[in-house]
C-alpha cells in the first residue's frame, strides 16, 4: 500500500483510507456491529490506515463502533473525526453546523472519549458555518492541538484553507484534508 503525508503534520497514511460513515448512519439501517469490526480490521490487515469518522454519523455511534475496532491497531492507525453539527447532550442537529469555538472543544472533547484516545490523529471541520468565521474555527483548533488532545487539525478543501489564513495563532500541524467517497446505499462490500 502506498503512504501519503499529511499537510504540514507528521502522520503518513495509506493511500487508500475507509470511510466508515455508512456503517452506522445514512445509508439504511446500521449494520451489524461485529460484521463491521470485522470489515475495519480486515481492511487495516490489506494496509488501510486511515480511517474517517465523525459525531454525526449515528449520531456519536460509528465514533464508538470506529475506536473499538481500531483499539488493537492504537499507534499503527490515523483516526480522523470531524464534523461540529450535533448538539452533544441530545444528538440533535442545530442546522447545518455548530462551530463555535467552545463547542468545538467539547466536540473534541467527547470524540476522544467515544475513539477512547488519548489525543486525536487528526480533527477537521466538515463544511463552513455560516455564523462563525471560519479564522474562529482555524483558531479553536489550533488552541486544542497546543493542548496536546490533537496532532493535527485541517480543513476539508483548499477554499476553506485559503479562508482561514486570517487566523491569529501559529498554523502549526496543520493539513487539507479531501478525498473522493464513493457512495452507494447499502455498500460495505467486501476488500478483496
Amino acid at each position: 500500500m502506498q503512504k501519503r503525508r499529511l499537510g504540514e503534520s507528521n502522520l503518513e497514511v495509506s493511500a487508500l483510507g475507509l470511510g466508515c460513515m455508512g456503517m452506522s448512519a445514512n445509508y439504511g439501517p446500521p449494520a451489524d456491529k461485529q460484521e463491521m469490526i470485522a470489515f475495519i480490521c480486515a481492511a487495516f490487515e490489506r494496509g488501510v490506515t486511515f480511517f474517517d469518522t465523525a459525531e454525526v454519523h449515528g449520531p456519536f455511534s460509528n465514533e464508538e463502533l470506529v475506536g473499538e475496532a481500531l483499539a488493537p491497531f492504537r499507534g499503527q492507525v490515523v483516526m480522523q473525526p470531524s464534523g461540529f453539527g450535533p448538539d452533544l447532550k441530545t444528538g440533535q442537529r442545530r442546522g447545518a453546523m455548530n462551530s463555535p469555538p467552545g463547542h468545538i472543544r467539547e466536540v473534541a472533547e467527547a470524540s476522544l472519549k467515544r475513539l477512547n484516545l488519548g489525543a486525536i490523529d487528526v480533527f477537521y471541520q466538515h463544511r463552513v458555518d455560516p455564523d462563525v468565521p471560519i479564522a474562529l474555527c482555524v483558531d479553536a483548533l489550533v488552541r486544542i492541538c497546543a493542548g496536546c488532545a490533537l496532532k493535527a487539525h485541517g480543513t476539508q478543501s483548499p477554499e476553506m484553507e485559503a479562508a482561514a489564513k486570517p487566523s491569529s495563532q501559529p498554523r502549526t500541524k496543520s493539513c487539507v484534508v479531501s478525498g473522493v467517497k464513493s457512495m452507494r446505499a447499502g455498500a460495505h462490500g467486501r476488500i478483496k
